[in-house]
């Protein structure tokens, strides 16, 4: 064995695109410097990304390295555009492997997409054939085609949904901000529900579709805004910056607030104040909820290859939810099924037991583990 080379670990994240692949990535990467004072010559860590991504602006927000690839993304179908990616795969592959020589990379880190599978290709051929070790985070219990190719070749894979089928894939859970995974829901909420103008003793309701918001969560929430204010539920509904046609309901002298802002610039705070959250079922999301605690009705993403079903599911399965497809979420439903939930303390609260038991609150750590015992291998 030859010896070690002086100075810190170079840990290299590929993570970029979208918040499902740089929230885990970013996550890790605050678990890693946690551990950085008991690594001889401790840890530098480096993501990768791309100009198109919201990596540009989350990750230097954050005070870490970002350094930029081109591109390589991967058509779901067979279109024209397939013709042209061996040619954008070489090219980022050659420039990647650059910055992994520059690094001193240690140990390559992919969260899938198309910053990962440059990344992978790369790292495989850096160090002649053993090549620099790659660990694969896969978030969906569907893996995308990079994490695919990556776990080929991975040292070790690590999965957020059980029996995700990666070959090799180890259940970790999903990396998570601390603000998440150490929050006291009970303890902070009337904090929390000051914060957005609701009652202090009001049963809760939260309503969101991501950053931009989801049309037809939005249509049938507020649908059912007067069954749900009438029985002294609340509603704190996120509608997505663009959908400025979803207005607060008119209050009625004796009615629950019914609470309306474009976006949710804390939501540590809005799980706290709620008790209940209607919401589609991306992998972040689901992973959330469940480390805090927090019972959901999810609604999956109509398209795309059924992943968002596939996740939720666990935790549906285990108590901590229910499942309602998007064609059939409607005003009734929700007047059906979730008043009379959220109007039971005693089943709220055997949902929520069942979200909590379902979550993972300390992935980033597990992550963080292999990641270095990778690296030191």
């Amino acid at each position: 064995m030859t010896a070690a080379r002086p100075g810190p670990v170079s840990v290299v994240l590929a993570g970029g695109g979208t918040g499902g692949h740089i929230e885990p990535m970013l996550a890790l990467a605050d678990a890693l410097l946690r551990r950085a004072g008991a690594v001889p010559g401790g840890v530098r860590v480096t993501c990768l990304g791309t100009a198109r991504g919201m990596e540009t602006r989350l990750v230097p927000a954050r005070g870490y390295d970002l350094r930029l690839i081109p591109p390589v993304p991967l058509p779901r179908k067979p279109t024209p555009d397939l013709l042209r990616v061996p040619g954008r795969v070489r090219r980022a592959v050659r420039e990647t492997r650059a910055l992994l020589d520059e690094l001193q990379a240690d140990v390559v880190v992919g969260f899938g997409g198309y910053v990962a599978l440059p990344a992978y290709l790369a790292a495989r051929g850096r160090r002649g054939r053993a090549g620099t070790p790659v660990v694969v985070h896969e978030q969906n219990a569907l893996p995308g085609l990079a994490n695919r190719v990556g776990a080929r070749i991975a040292a070790r894979v690590a999965v957020t949904v059980p029996d995700t089928p990666l070959r090799r894939g180890e259940h970790v859970g999903m990396p998570l901000r601390t603000a998440i995974t150490s929050l006291d829901r009970p303890a902070r909420r009337p904090e929390a529900r000051a914060a957005f103008g609701l009652d202090p003793d009001r049963p809760t309701l939260l309503v969101f579709g991501g950053s931009q918001g989801a049309a037809s969560l939005n249509r049938a929430a507020v649908g059912a805004a007067d069954a749900l204010t009438a029985a002294g539920v609340q509603v704190l509904h996120a509608r997505g910056p663009k959908n400025t046609e979803v207005t607060v309901p008119a209050r009625q002298p004796g009615q629950a607030p019914y609470v309306v802002v474009d976006y949710l610039e804390r939501m540590d705070l809005a799980y706290a104040a709620a008790d209940l959250a209607l919401c589609r079922s991306g992998a972040v999301t689901v992973a959330e909820l469940s480390a805090v605690g927090l019972p959901a009705a999810f609604v999956p993403l109509p398209i795309g290859n059924g992943e968002q079903r596939r996740n939720a599911l666990p935790v549906v399965e285990a108590g901590g939810g229910l499942l309602v497809e998007d064609a059939d979420l409607s005003p009734a439903w929700i007047g059906d099924r979730l008043v009379p939930l959220l109007t039971d303390p005693a089943a709220l609260a055997g949902y929520a037991a069942h979200a909590a038991a379902a979550g993972v609150p300390d992935a980033d750590d597990r992550l963080a583990d292999i990641v270095l015992e990778v690296a030191r291998a």
